[in-house]
C-alpha cells in the first residue's frame, strides 16, 4: 500500500509534501558501524527498516528493545552523551532496568557505547532507575541516581567515572558509600526517586532534588551537601502541592529574562527566572511552573501554584514524559530531551522488537512575555534533510486537495507557513483559563469544522485518505489576541 504525506492547509485543505530518509554519517572515533566496523549491524538494520517501513529515522532509540526516561543528557569535553533507561531483557519495561549510553558530535547521529550502570550492589540490586549528571569543579562529571534496593526502596545513589581521561566516559563506579539519600519519614519506599542535576548555591553549598509523595502532596524535598557525598535534608521541602500526587523525574533550572541563550543551572541573580518542571506520575504528563528561587532561604515561590489540573504549563500536548534539559555551553542554549511511548500494545512491541523513542532534542527559553517557555529544533537537525521540494503562493481553497510530487520515504521533515484573512471576523471565542486544550483537541476532532479551522498536515495517508494521521490548526479570539490550537488525532491511523 502506498503512503503519502499530506499537508492539509486553509480551511479543511491538503497539501502533500515531501518526505526523506536520515543520512549517516562516519565518526571513525567512535567506531561508527557506517564506517563498515559493524556489517552484521548494517544488515540488521537494513532488514528492519524492510519489515519495517515506518521505523523512526530522525529520533533516537536503541536498535532494539524498551527505552524510556533521558537521564543525565550532557556536553563534556567535545562530546555529547545521552544516558537513558533501558531493558537490555526486551522490547517492554523491565524488572532490572539499566543505565544505558550513547555518544554523539551532534546529537543526531549517535553511537552505542557499553551499558553504563547495572544493578550489581544491595542498593540497586532491582534496578538502575532515573538520574541526573553534574559537574563539579575540576570539570568532573557525577552521577547520582535511583536505585531499587533488595528490599524493593528507591535510594539515591552516586556513581564516578572510573577513567577521567576517557574522553567517552564508557566506565562508571559506585560510590562505596551509596546509599546517599533514603526515603525521610512519612515517605513509601516507592515514592522517593530522580535526583536532579544539583546546582550550587553563592554559599558554595551544593542542592538537588527528589521527587516524593505523602498523603497526595507531591513534594520536592530538598537535600543539601558540602562535599557532594554527604546529604542533608532541608526541613522545608523546594516546593510541594496538596492533591496533586506523585511528582517524578523533577528538573530545576534557570532561565534568562530577556536573552534566549542558556544559562548555567547554578546561576542565581535578577536576570533570571528558575523552572521547576513536574512528571505527573497521575497522567504521565509533564508540567511546569515559572517562579523565583532565593538562595538564602533556599525556598522557590512560583509565579503561579501548580495545581495538578488541565490549566497547568506543559512542554508538550502530545507526547513528551520524563523530560530533561542541560546547559550547553560551548553554544549558550538549554537542550530539552523527553521519552515519547508507544501508543500501541504490548504485544505489538514484542512483535516489532523495540518500543520508545528519545523526542527530537530542543532549544527552550522563555518567552518575552515572561509567562511561558518556547523550543526549538537543534538546529543539528537540518544535516539530516535530503531531497527538497517547494512549493510557493499555493491559494487552496476550503475544501481543496493539493499534491505536492517527490515523496520518496515515509519520514519528512516540513516548513509551512500559512497566510489567512479576517480572522478578527471569523475567529471564535476560547477562554484558556476554563478550557482544556487537550480535551477540546479530542472533542474536535479534524473531521468537525469549526469557524477556522481545522487546517494543517495529514502524515502517512493512503490516496484514498482512508488511512491517515491529522496535524492540525484552530484559531480562537482569546482575552488577549489570538489562540492557535494545534492538535493530531489518529482515528483513522491503524498501521503500527
Amino acid at each position: 500500500m502506498e503512503m503519502l504525506l499530506i499537508l492539509v492547509v486553509a480551511l479543511s485543505c491538503c497539501v502533500l509534501v515531501h518526505s526523506h530518509e536520515a543520512i549517516g554519517f562516519c565518526y571513525p572515533e567512535f567506531g561508527s558501524s557506517e564506517c563498515g566496523v559493524s556489517e552484521q549491524l548494517q544488515q540488521q538494520q537494513k532488514l528492519d527498516r524492510e519489515q519495517q517501513p515506518h521505523l523512526p529515522s530522525f529520533h533516537f532509540r536503541p536498535p532494539q528493545n524498551w527505552l524510556n526516561d533521558p537521564n543525565g543528557p550532557m556536553w563534556y569535553n567535545g562530546v555529547y552523551h545521552l544516558f537513558y533507561q533501558y531493558n537490555p531483557e526486551g522490547p517492554v519495561f523491565g524488572d532490572k532496568m539499566v543505565w544505558a549510553h550513547s555518544v554523539s558530535h551532534d546529537m543526531i547521529h549517535w553511537v552505542d557505547l557499553d551499558l553504563a550502570l547495572s544493578p550489581t550492589e544491595q542498593f540497586d540490586m532491582r534496578s538502575c532507575w532515573s538520574g541526573s549528571i553534574t559537574i563539579l569543579p575540576g570539570n568532573i562529571p557525577v552521577i547520582l541516581y535511583t536505585g531499587i534496593d533488595s528490599n524493593g526502596v528507591q535510594v539515591q545513589n552516586l556513581a564516578f567515572p572510573k577513567n577521567i581521561s576517557d574522553p567517552f566516559l564508557e566506565q562508571w563506579e559506585k560510590s562505596p558509600r551509596n546509599p546517599i539519600m533514603t526515603p525521610p519519614q512519612g515517605v513509601a519506599g516507592d515514592s522517593f526517586r530522580d535526583p536532579t542535576t544539583a546546582w550550587q548555591d553563592p554559599d558554595g553549598k551544593w542542592n538537588v532534588i527528589v521527587g516524593g509523595l505523602i498523603n497526595n502532596e507531591g513534594i520536592a524535598f530538598l537535600y543539601q551537601s558540602e562535599d557532594f557525598v554527604t546529604w542533608t535534608k532541608v526541613e522545608h521541602p523546594l516546593y510541594s502541592s496538596p492533591g496533586t500526587g506523585m511528582w517524578e523525574c523533577l528538573d530545576f533550572f534557570p532561565v534568562f529574562v530577556n536573552s534566549s541563550n542558556g544559562v548555567d543551572t547554578s546561576v542565581v541573580n535578577p536576570s533570571v527566572k528558575h523552572v521547576l518542571k513536574i512528571s505527573s506520575f497521575s497522567n504521565l504528563h509533564d508540567y511546569y511552573v515559572l517562579g523565583t528561587y532565593a538562595p538564602e532561604t533556599s525556598k522557590y515561590v512560583p509565579d503561579t501554584e501548580y495545581t495538578g489540573k488541565s490549566t497547568d504549563l506543559r512542554y508538550d500536548y502530545g507526547k513528551l514524559y520524563a523530560s530533561k534539559t542541560f546547559f550547553d555551553k560551548p553554544k549558550s542554549r538549554r537542550i530539552l530531551w523527553g521519552w515519547a511511548n508507544e501508543s500501541d500494545t504490548m504485544e505489538d512491541d514484542i512483535a516489532k522488537g523495540w518500543a520508545g523513542v528519545q523526542t527530537i532534542p530542543r532549544e527552550i527559553w522563555l518567552h518575552s512575555s515572561g509567562k511561558q517557555l518556547v523550543q526549538w529544533p537543534v538546529k543539528e537537525l537540518n544535516k539530516l534533510r535530503g531531497q527538497h521540494v517547494q512549493v510557493l503562493d499555493e491559494k487552496l481553497p476550503s475544501g481543496s486537495v493539493f499534491e505536492v510530487e517527490g515523496i520518496t520515504a515515509s519520514q519528512a521533515d516540513i516548513e509551512i507557513e500559512f497566510e489567512l484573512h479576517s480572522l478578527e471576523e471569523s475567529a471564535e471565542f476560547f477562554d484558556t483559563t476554563a478550557n482544556d486544550p487537550q480535551q477540546l483537541c479530542s472533542d474536535s476532532n479534524a473531521s468537525i469544522q469549526g469557524k477556522v479551522g481545522p487546517f494543517g498536515l495529514l502524515a502517512l495517508a493512503t490516496e484514498e485518505l482512508n488511512e491517515h494521521t491529522a496535524i492540525y490548526f484552530r484559531i480562537f479570539k482569546g482575552s488577549n489576541g489570538f489562540v492557535v490550537l494545534m492538535c493530531s488525532d489518529q482515528r483513522r491511523y491503524t498501521i503500527t
